[in-house]
């Protein structure tokens, strides 16, 4: 019966360490990627958001805006400059406009830039 008992024990505390070694890896390597893959649907989503509101602005104004001009005339409720690791600019003209987030310094390695214009189409940027 004891050597049962022992035999058990340590069987817990064998399972109990695998179980330790093998999730606390996983743990430190998911949680980066997934933060990066929210921040990039982020962006995705404020270049959409940005480009909705040059079209407000363009519908008003007959022509397209700075992000302060969309800001300024309501298009847009508040001057978005960035999401962690992008920032964005704007290059707006009478027919066109073109909005890029790009790369801080901050952005983890393999970082895309992104860009978006009157076709509403999202597409990497130089």
């Amino acid at each position: 019966m004891r050597g049962f008992a022992g035999m058990l024990v340590v069987l817990v505390i064998g399972l109990f360490v695998y179980k330790f070694y093998f999730t606390s890896g996983q743990a430190a390597v998911r949680p980066a990627a997934m933060v990066q893959t929210v921040d990039v649907i982020g962006v995705k989503n404020d270049l959409l958001g940005i480009a909705q509101a040059e079209r407000v602005y363009q519908a008003e104004h007959s022509t397209y805006g700075s992000l302060d001009d969309l800001v300024s005339s309501g298009a847009m409720a508040y001057k978005k400059t960035g999401r962690q690791g992008y920032t964005y600019d704007a290059e707006a003209s009478t027919d066109s406009f073109r909005i890029t987030a790009r790369c801080t310094g901050a952005a983890p390695a393999g970082c895309t830039n992104f860009a978006i214009d009157q076709t509403m189409e999202i597409t990497a940027a130089q």
